[in-house]
């Protein structure tokens, strides 16, 4: 296997919507030598494989036998694996005042699960302020006292987590995005991620956007872009932001945000936090950003 993009999510951000749309696309990346399997075909043969290893290379025996189970085409040059709970289960998402706390130990493993293949590392981060009542409204889910223990959610950092997987692994390309930019960059994120050729183009572009347009919104802008081709991706981008503004339903762009002790105040001092560290991460040396 030439290279292996593990796209880590993270939680609350992707929902398992890349993977979706990703093989939906199948029979189109198939013929471009990249493999995209079912979840099911992988996730619980990674946990198993790195609860074993903890760190260790796999052996050349061990890697062909995983990429005999997870890939079954012959021509395959490339293979996308995602997974939200790659790092850790949700519940472990903050801790020891840090995000992704494991981050630093872990993401070295997946690399070493496949020493005989290149690795590329892909996630997306979301604005705090949204995240943790999402995290808080899951099944099972940690009341917010025992989520933030020793965590103070103002001293959180995106910038910190991308610097700290940077440092862990300084040969591995490693790609980030805002989950909020998302709609208007998803052929760019998919692109990036599958590694397809410039001229192929997906189906199920929009999917991301159906659940933010009305249905008439949708319509309209199919309508739009069948009638005036964008040029490049900057084209396409501004012309969805501008359906985003006459068509977004309310309710799919508004979070409720209901959490113990937080204010205005609180909500506002999350929102510089999250911009403070886009601009900090867009500017790290190695950390291809993507930005609309």
């Amino acid at each position: 296997m030439g290279r292996i993009a593990f796209h880590f999510g993270l939680h609350c951000t992707d929902e398992d919507s890349l993977v979706r749309c990703l093989l939906k696309n199948r029979d189109t990346l198939v013929r471009e030598g990249i493999a995209v399997p079912g979840p099911g075909r992988y996730r619980p043969l990674i946990r198993k494989a790195l609860e074993t290893l903890q760190g260790a290379p796999a052996p050349p025996e061990t890697e062909r036998e995983m990429l005999a189970s997870i890939v079954d085409q012959d021509n395959a040059t490339r293979l996308v694996l995602s997974s939200e709970s790659f790092l850790c289960p949700p519940q472990g998402a903050l801790g020891k005042g840090m995000l992704y706390p494991m981050a630093e130990e872990k993401t070295p493993w997946f690399d070493r699960l496949f020493p005989g293949s290149q690795s590329a590392y892909f996630l997306a981060i979301r604005n705090l302020a949204s995240m943790l009542p999402m995290l808080l409204a899951r099944p099972n889910a940690p009341s917010y006292g025992a989520l933030v223990t020793e965590t103070d959610p103002l001293r959180l950092s995106w910038a910190d987590l991308v610097r700290r997987i940077r440092d862990a692994n300084p040969e591995i390309p490693l790609t980030v995005w805002c989950d909020e930019d998302t709609p208007l960059i998803w052929p760019e994120v998919l692109r990036r991620v599958c590694g397809h050729s410039p001229e192929t183009r997906l189906d199920h572009l929009d999917d991301r956007l159906a659940t933010l347009l009305s249905e008439e919104g949708l319509r309209q802008l199919h309508a739009h872009l069948a009638a005036h081709p964008p040029s490049d991706e900057t084209a396409r981008r501004e012309a969805v932001s501008a359906f985003l503004e006459r068509f977004a339903r309310p309710e799919a762009l508004q979070v409720k945000v209901d959490v113990p002790g937080w204010t205005e105040a609180h909500i506002a001092a999350l929102d510089e936090r999250y911009e403070a560290d886009i601009k900090a991460i867009a500017a790290m040396d190695g950390v291809e950003f993507i930005r609309p």
